[in-house]
């Protein structure tokens, strides 16, 4: 049954249920995208691990996430259980070997895996303002304020380094307006209660150094195997939004850092994102432009997106046209929604005569499927009705014993673990505050520095500085400053005038004598 170049999913089964022949997917054709789509029970796990083990044997690295927690069983050497046994016998799978893969566990909380952190900066604003839902304006203000960060050289790491800059705006406010375009502390003010929001969600967790290096995520082994990297989702899918995020950013930096490789033979990294409806949930049109771009493009990048999800609706009809492999788990049709649905997962097979894939849609059972796949010149396979092949590793979850052992012995274990702090924009800032306070305070205390009184040695300081009165040397009740000030003023002005009259009696005398002598 297994074949060079390609991934076993099932045997196909004819409309008098005998078996047909075996169903792949071609690696050369692996990197065209790809849908895995069916109700909630219907084997959608199931797929994505055997296409994840299938990949890893052909020595192509994965990257998943397990958002219910079963999935970490690919971990660990697959059970000879009746009912998978029951499957392999009846698709004439033989032999049935089980297998443990190469595993890498993530997680944003550092609970179940290795921590997965990016900074502030590389997320970017747009997909900043995805993740606070941010207005027009708002987003904005984001634009300006990494426009800031990039000119001042402020490091823009964790959120505290963001909350330190929009104050730093809202207090300069009208002087960075007249440079940048106009702030609105308005706007301001609401970003950082969006990102107070943020915070107590956990998203402090997901920003900060050391940053995920895309590399270690595209790791082969010795034996040539490709490492599968499961990102634990179960607790981050509390907040979708971050979730959804997290996994758009991971797709943009592949998309930036992988060299173009055109078509190769096989993917360089396979991607599966799980509960696709979550990124296109609410989000606006500049951000499916995005997925749609990233999309398009990053197959050249020799990397192949999978999205998972119960719906096809779920998946934008921009998105959907990239999508070549296509396996349709069982859909139900009690609502009007969910009979379009089969309709449009229908619509986008290449009919099979055999069968009428909407009736099928709707009587698949567990761990069937139809199924299209590329082949050829890259054109969609005749559409077929399924057995799913049962999973060499572990159906079902991993032990919290079992999970630290992989952990223990992970290849980038030590790398990501701990925090690693250094000045960035929140330090910087508060430094130039504090030099700043500084400065102002010498510039304080040099004018209340009170003047000497010449003419007999006593002290006296301008109104509006320092206490009311002054003590003299000699020890005498002090005096107001207010009459000190007067005298001092009269004597001076005294002084002025005659020196100012001697200057005129002199200057004319001066004149006088040499008009007098050019006469003669």
């Amino acid at each position: 049954m297994l074949q060079e170049g390609k991934i076993y999913i099932g045997t196909s089964r004819k409309p008098d249920d005998s078996i047909n022949k075996g169903e792949y997917l071609e690696l050369k054709f692996g990197n065209r995208h790809g849908l895995i789509t069916g109700a909630t029970g219907t084997g959608k796990t199931v797929t994505l691990q055997i296409l994840a083990e299938g990949f890893s044997n052909a020595g192509v690295p994965v990257f998943c996430a397990d958002v219910k927690g079963d999935l970490s069983g690919i971990g660990a050497m697959g059970e000879p259980k009746d009912f998978l046994l029951k499957r392999a016998e009846q698709i004439g799978l033989d032999p049935y070997d089980f297998q443990e893969f190469p595993v890498i566990f993530w997680d944003l909380y550092g609970e179940k895996g290795h921590r997965v952190r990016t900074t502030i900066s590389e997320m970017g604003p747009l997909l900043l303002s995805r993740l606070m839902n941010a207005t027009d304006a708002q987003e904005g203000v984001l634009n300006i304020a990494f426009k800031i960060a990039d000119e001042g050289g402020l490091p823009l790491l964790d959120l505290k380094d963001l909350q330190a800059l929009l104050n730093y705006m809202g207090e300069n406010a009208s002087e960075l307006s007249n440079q940048f375009g106009f702030i609105s502390k308005a706007s301001v003010g609401s970003i950082q209660r969006e990102l107070l929001i943020l915070e107590q969600q956990g998203a402090e967790h997901f920003f900060g150094e050391p940053a995920l290096k895309i590399t270690d995520i595209m790791r082969t082994t010795n034996d040539g195997r490709g490492a599968i990297s499961v990102l634990a989702a179960d607790k981050l899918m509390m907040n979708p939004r971050l979730y959804a995020t997290f996994l758009l950013w991971l797709l943009s930096e592949l998309f930036e850092e992988l060299p173009e490789v055109g078509d190769p033979d096989k993917p360089k990294l396979v991607f599966f994102f799980d509960e696709a409806h979550l990124l296109f949930n609410d989000a606006p049109k500049v951000l499916v432009e995005r997925v749609e771009q990233v999309v398009r493009l990053i197959r050249s990048k020799g990397v192949g997106v999978y999205f998972v999800t119960q719906n096809p609706l779920d998946v934008p009809e921009a998105v959907l046209a990239q999508l070549g492999n296509r396996i349709q788990h069982a859909l139900r049709a009690y609502s009007p929604r969910e009979q379009k649905a089969v309709k449009t997962a229908a619509d986008t097979f290449r009919p099979n005569p055999d069968f009428n894939c909407a009736d099928v849609i709707t009587n698949l059972g567990t761990g069937e499927a139809l199924v299209s796949t590329l082949e050829g010149k890259g054109s969609p396979s005749i559409v077929e009705r399924t057995l799913v092949r049962p999973p060499a590793s572990r159906l079902g979850p991993l032990t919290d014993a079992e999970r630290q052992k992989v952990v223990d012995v992970s290849p980038v274990r030590g790398l990501y673990d701990e925090d690693f702090e250094r000045d960035s924009a929140y330090e910087m800032l508060a430094k130039r505050a504090a030099k700043a306070a500084e400065q102002a305070e010498a510039a304080r205390q040099a004018e209340e520095k009170p003047a000497e009184d010449t003419s007999g040695g006593s002290r006296w300081t301008l109104p509006g500085f320092g206490d009311d009165t002054a003590e003299a040397p000699s020890g005498k009740q002090a005096r107001p400053r207010s009459s000190g000030y007067k005298r001092e003023t009269i004597m001076e002005a005294a002084m002025k005038s005659v020196a100012r009259t001697v200057a005129t009696q002199v200057g004319r005398a001066l004149v006088r004598g040499i008009l007098g002598s050019l006469k003669r």
